[in-house]
């Protein structure tokens, strides 16, 4: 196995975790917080997906993300996480719709590189954080990961089955 093939699988099985833990949430569901202040669902999948679009859209130009819609960034970053209303959240379907096409869309721009390429050095905010193109692909599926983890502790909240 070479390189972009083992981040190609990375992303398709952190993919599929997110998809297993949200199966069986209903809208209301991804607006649970397992403790005050703390972030649901519709936070966390908007926060990956927004992470993603940034971390990779500035290393793969020529790669054909989707479009956020206007001020999704915002509303799913640090500074909006913890705040309370539904004012800018989107459904389940619309949530997973749109991290698929981002993540349908990350997947097909690794379908292009080289392992050489995973080489390549990232600039900007992203450097310092993760050095190579490589490194922010590994930073992409491990956010989703992270997040995927806080899911469970929402779904013990809700009474729904354990799954892992």
């Amino acid at each position: 196995m070479n390189g972009t093939t083992a981040l190609k699988t990375n992303l398709e099985e952190t993919k599929s975790l997110l998809e297993k833990y949200l199966a069986d949430f209903s809208d209301a569901d991804i607006q649970v917080r397992p403790v005050p202040n703390a972030n649901h669902v519709a936070w966390q999948i908007g926060n990956v997906i927004a992470g993603e679009h940034f971390m990779l859209q500035a290393g793969l130009p020529d790669a054909k993300f989707p479009e956020l819609p206007p001020g999704f960034a915002d509303r799913h970053s640090s500074k909006a996480a913890g705040v309370e209303g539904p004012e800018g959240l989107l459904t389940k379907d619309e949530y997973l719709a749109l991290f698929n096409g981002v993540r349908g869309a990350a997947i097909a721009a690794l379908d292009t590189l080289t392992d050489a390429d995973l080489d390549r050095p990232t600039e900007g905010p992203m450097a310092a954080f993760a050095p190579t193109l490589g490194h922010v692909f590994l930073a992409t599926a491990n956010h989703t990961m992270m997040h995927a983890g806080q899911f469970s502790v929402i779904r013990r909240v809700l009474g729904k089955p354990v799954l892992f």
